[in-house]
Formats: C-alpha cells, sequence, structure tokens
C-alpha cells in the first residue's frame, strides 16, 4: 500500500472534502501490478460496477449515456444492511483518470455519500497504479465517526482489492494473447 503521500498535487485535490460535523471522510490507497490503462478500463465503467465490487448483484442505468449526469440502480448482496442504491455520476475525467459518484438514494443509511477514486503510475515505467479512494458521508444516528468509518473503509478496501485481482487477471490475459479486445 502506498501512502496518499505519494499522491501527485494534481491528484491529491481530489480527495480534499469539505466534512461537516455530522460526517466523516476517509481515504484507502491500493497498489495494483497493471497499467493505469488496464486498470482503468474496468474502473471507468459506471454501468458495471460489478465486474470488481462484490456486492453488487446488478447495477442499471436508469438516466443518462455514461457521461456525467448518469443515474444508476443499484441492488447489493444479501446481508448487507441495505438492498439498493441510487448513484449519479458526478465526474468522469478519461484524461486524469478520476471518476466520482454520490448516492441520491436507496435504502441505505449512508446519506450523501460521495467517493471520488483516481488512478495514477506506481513508478515511472508505468507498470503498476495506485488506486485512491476517498470518501464523505453522513454519520448516521446512532453510530460514531469511527463506526462509521471503519464500515465504510472495510467496504473500500474489500472493493479495491477486488479491482486488484480483476486488473491483474485482465493483465495475465493480456499478456498470453488470450484476451480480445475487438473482434
Amino acid at each position: 500500500m502506498k501512502s496518499l503521500a505519494a499522491v501527485p498535487d494534481a491528484v491529491a485535490r481530489f480527495h480534499t472534502h469539505v466534512v461537516a460535523p455530522h460526517q466523516c471522510c476517509s481515504a484507502v490507497a491500493q497498489e495494483i501490478a497493471a497499467s493505469v490503462a488496464t486498470v482503468w478500463s474496468v474502473v471507468r465503467r459506471f454501468d458495471n460496477p460489478q465486474a470488481y465490487k462484490h456486492f453488487v448483484k446488478s447495477c442499471h442505468v436508469i438516466g443518462g449515456d455514461g457521461d456525467v449526469g448518469t443515474l444508476r440502480e443499484v441492488h447489493v448482496i444479501s446481508g448487507l444492511p441495505a438492498a439498493r442504491s441510487m448513484e449519479r455520476l458526478e465526474i468522469l475525467d478519461e484524461e486524469r483518470h478520476i471518476i466520482s459518484f454520490s448516492m441520491v438514494g436507496g435504502d441505505h443509511r449512508l446519506v450523501n455519500y460521495r467517493s471520488v477514486t483516481t488512478l495514477h503510475a506506481a513508478a515511472d515505467d508505468g507498470a503498476g497504479t495506485v488506486v485512491v479512494e476517498s470518501y464523505v458521508v453522513d454519520v448516521p444516528q446512532g453510530n460514531t465517526k469511527e463506526d462509521t468509518r471503519v464500515f465504510v473503509d472495510t467496504i473500500v478496501k474489500c472493493n479495491l482489492q477486488s479491482l486488484a485481482q480483476t486488473a491483474e487477471k485482465l493483465t495475465r490475459r493480456i499478456s498470453i494473447g488470450d484476451y480480445k479486445c475487438c473482434s
């Protein structure tokens, strides 16, 4: 894991959130043994979070065409304290590899949740990627900031570890010529 100090200034500013007294925020970093382009090809798919987020059962775009403002309805697996979430795409920057979404409805307790995910090269050779995901969210009634942070950090960490596995597997498939992007 890389520290946030290794994040370039141009990227770090997207992880600076205004946090109200009744909110908490955090950031999680994950190093991935895959190129930024490979990782981005998975992360940028706002219509397909289940490609690497194993808590997502299904996702349906309900408005928009994949650009900023697009709305999706996400259904999560059973066992979580929610069944569905309505989410809006806030940032999709193809050049700087930044994606952000906010939860705008659903039957969950993550009110005013907004996340920003950035990708940048782990080294000058472009062989690896550092993914940073930060968020801000209201602390639910009856919970502490620490309870909320631990819960959300756990989900984000699981998602980023799954992203690493997905992108690294895709990299292996590409390197052995098993993957065809165009047919």
